[in-house]
């Protein structure tokens, strides 16, 4: 059984008010949400650039770059208040960083003061299944860096690492949908 659902972007809205069309109607199965991940990012401890990956059209690509940048700045203020706070905890899961209009944008810091930025649709994700996702793309990151080839805080280049992350969030809309 096939649902419609409206899906309404940006560029909709655009083309909404220059051309006069509506929203646009996809057709997808109830129980799969697709393309629910549409940026993964990875940054080193002095937040340089590690891995930056985007599952949209190239017209998104600035928009989530600069999603992506600002949510290091909400990463650092939670991690320095933790630090004044007391002591750290094990937890390594931000959970959401914060909410845009069409995205959610969630992060992930591993001991090694690695970030994992993840950038979502605005759609009900449960916090367990993206603690997951940060996990399997954490393993991914491991295997990536402990290659005798990979410079220490350069950009991942491995094709491997990308279809990696790839099959990752291919799999994610799969998944996690209920």
């Amino acid at each position: 059984m096939e649902a419609l659902i409206f899906v309404q972007t940006e560029k909709d809205r655009e083309n909404h008010h220059s051309k006069g069309r509506s929203l646009r109607a996809a057709h997808c199965n109830p129980l799969r949400l697709e393309l629910m991940i549409v940026c993964v990012a990875i940054f080193g401890r002095q937040n340089n650039p590690l891995y930056i990956q985007s599952f949209t059209e190239a017209d998104d690509v600035l928009e989530l770059h600069h999603i992506v940048h600002c949510s290091l700045d909400v990463v650092d203020e939670r991690v320095n208040n933790l630090k004044k706070s007391g002591p750290m905890l094990n937890e390594t899961f931000l959970g959401l960083l914060y909410p845009t209009e069409i995205y959610k944008v969630c992060g992930y810091l591993t001991n090694t003061k690695v970030k994992f930025i993840l950038v979502t649709l605005d759609l009900d994700v449960r916090d367990a299944d993206v603690r997951n996702l940060f996990r399997k793309f954490h393993a991914a990151f491991v295997d990536a860096v402990s290659n005798p080839y990979h410079v220490p805080g350069k950009k991942i280049t491995s094709r491997t690492f990308a279809e990696r992350v790839s099959n990752i969030v291919k799999s994610f809309g799969l998944s996690s949908a209920v």
